[in-house]
């Protein structure tokens, strides 16, 4: 990492720099894409449209693409409450899931006619596959009955008839057919694991009715993920037995791994119907894979070692889908925050069908730097770290930026070298920014993912403080001008990281973030419900943890300005969360800016809402600056 240029351009002090790239550029160029599919005839994904705060179908040609969810409907489920899989291709027609009311829609590609295929008001539905043998989609299901949840895989038909095929598990995801239609795989885990400890590989035949028979299982302290059958009708899966999400082959009922690097080939299985790896004809694998953080793309045959890289222009892959003219995926760089992209086989070459608006100029854009640095227990940590960059200001002579610290949500997440603008917002500005992938974080191994387990709170703050330190040593940051964010889990890393350091902080920020764990612990949802336990322990063996890491409980230790931002709809973290939070910090004289949204969820996504974010929190550190 190199110290920022220094310039004459302009006189104002980092953290000031006047930019034209604005926060309404900035939710303008969110634009982002999902749910990729495929045949030989069509191309389809479900497209985020920004400026409406909705998510709608688009089909790729040729000519051009055209939108074909009709007004009204929004494509997105929500079980497990981050949904996945809302869309699938199915023949000349799709289904989808309507985000309003989460049932299942049929919809010809020829028509903005849609038909409704279930009516379970107490139902939610994701992770769909096509059944074209029977006329039917395969789905996770999850119900509601007061405060039970329960999950299954159903079949529903084109007349809306409903079939049992597997139940008993607490979880379910990943649904897929073998090319002949006779075998059904999936994903199950049951609690207290989470889908990247502990899980298993189901797979049965189908018998004449399409009901699964006696079901096989794989699966004992490994998580494996993504199953899919190949041209042969054989059964792949990725697993980290060996240390790391690598794809392995069952064959003549004995598995073994694959050629493949000694990497994560899949991030954790947060959504429903990941797709990060595939298999093509004659033997051949698409992998995508995370070298240090940075995404990779190749081919590989499934018997030889050999290795063909692909899109290397690009640094995040997923979403992978192939017709007979080659492989498409969803895809970011460093200059590129999303794109649907389109790869030949024959000849490597790249053809971007849709891609995110880019409202900055090349010379105006921050891109990532690496950074492995030391941090506890002669540990090391990773992220990336984005100098200040505005091709009409620079750094007086001498002079060193300031620092927003982002912290990702998960936690058991990460964060990507690939184009983002709200990290632009700052960068453009006089900011640097590291975004950390502090331990715990996914793409650098099972040992890594797991250093979270009984320590958040502990070595993710360990991992912010350290990155402080060695920002400071290398010359690229002021010390005294740093700022922290996060959201979600961030949030919690955040507030935490003001506990332990206040004085190293001149003001944070906290979106929808956890401040109470036993208040979390006691009404967060099913899916992530024994979460807090493998974050921190068991409450009544260890409710000392519980104390010492809760924000709202050692809030007294915070002295640092602090803005919040909080969806009123939120389910995963309570808005009470938040208010308890704003209050304490208020009684004790912090000052405390509260912005809450009256119809967000987790995860905020009407454009106004996101602008007024971003501009607010602006304003706010450049009170403190």
């Amino acid at each position: 990492m190199n110290a920022p240029p220094e310039s004459s351009a302009r006189a104002e002090r980092a953290g000031h720099w006047h930019s034209s790239f604005s926060a309404a550029d900035a939710v303008a160029a969110g634009t982002d894409y999902a749910d990729l599919t495929c045949d030989d005839q069509h191309v389809l994904w479900v497209e985020f449209f920004p400026e409406e705060g909705l998510n709608a179908v688009v089909e790729w040609t040729p000519a051009g693409t055209r939108r074909l969810t009709p007004p009204g409907y929004s494509v997105r489920s929500r079980v497990y409450e981050y949904g996945g899989g809302a869309l699938c291709l199915a023949g000349d027609s799709l289904v989808f899931v309507n985000e309003a009311d989460q049932q299942l829609y049929r919809q010809s590609l020829d028509s903005l006619t849609c038909e409704q295929l279930t009516f379970a008001a107490n139902c939610r539905y994701g992770g769909l596959v096509h059944d074209p043998l029977r006329r039917r989609v395969v789905s996770v299901e999850e119900q509601h009955d007061g405060t039970v949840v329960s999950h299954r895989l159903v079949a529903i038909d084109w007349q809306g008839a409903r079939q049992l095929l597997a139940e008993g598990a607490d979880f379910y995801n990943s649904p897929c057919l073998s090319p002949d239609g006779q075998r059904l795989a999936w994903i199950e885990w049951q609690r207290p694991e989470l889908p990247w400890t502990s899980s298993s590989l189901c797979w049965a035949d189908l018998d004449s009715q399409g009901l699964p028979g006696a079901v096989e299982r794989m699966g004992e302290g490994e998580s494996l993920q993504q199953p899919l059958f190949d041209d042969s009708n054989e059964l792949l899966s990725l697993t980290d037995r060996t240390g790391h999400w690598r794809p392995w082959r069952q064959t003549a009922g004995q598995w073994h791994m694959l050629p493949s690097r000694e990497a994560d080939h899949a991030p954790a299985p947060w959504q429903l119907n990941p797709r990060h790896y595939l298999a093509l004809p004659d033997g051949w694998l698409a992998l995508s894979w995370s070298e240090q953080g940075y995404g990779r793309l190749a081919l590989r045959h499934a018997d030889r070692s050999e290795e063909q890289q692909l899109a290397q222009g690009y640094t995040r892959f997923r979403g992978l889908a192939h017709n007979r003219t080659g492989l498409f995926c969803l895809a970011s760089s460093r200059d590129c925050s999303a794109a649907v992209v389109h790869v030949s086989l024959a000849s490597g070459e790249v053809s971007v069908l849709a891609q995110a608006s880019n409202r900055l100029l090349p010379e105006d854009i921050s891109h990532p730097e690496p950074m492995t640095y030391p941090t506890a227990h002669q540990e090391l940590a990773h992220g990336f770290f984005y100098p200040p960059r505005n091709s009409q200001a620079g750094l007086a002579s001498g002079e060193r930026p300031p620092l927003v610290i982002f912290t990702h949500g998960g936690p058991t997440s990460a964060c990507y070298p690939a184009l983002d603008n709200r990290i632009q917002i700052w960068t453009q500005r006089g900011f640097a920014v590291a975004d950390l992938n502090y331990r715990g974080s996914v793409g650098f191994g099972r040992a890594y993912r797991q250093r979270l387990q009984g320590n958040w709170g502990v070595t993710d703050t360990e991992d912010v403080l350290a990155a402080i330190d060695h920002l400071t040593q290398r010359g690229l940051i002021d010390p005294e001008r740093v700022f922290i964010r996060g959201q979600s889990a961030g949030g919690f890393t955040t507030l935490n990281s003001l506990v332990h350091a206040s004085g190293r902080f001149r003001a944070a920020a906290s979106l929808y973030g956890v401040s109470d764990l036993l208040q979390l612990r006691a009404v967060t949802h099913k899916f992530e419900a024994d979460y807090i336990d493998w974050l921190i322990g068991d409450p009544l063996t260890q409710p000392d943890r519980y104390q010492e890491r809760s924000p709202l409980i050692q809030a007294a230790a915070i002295s640092t300005p602090t803005i919040f931002f909080q969806g009123l709809q939120d389910a995963v973290v309570l808005p009470a969360q938040t208010e308890q939070m704003v209050a304490a910090l208020e009684e004790q004289g912090v000052p405390v800016q509260y912005v809450k949204f009256d119809e967000e969820r987790h995860g905020f996504r009407q454009p106004a809402n996101l602008q007024h974010v971003l501009d607010t929190e602006l304003s706010f550190y450049r009170m403190y600056l």
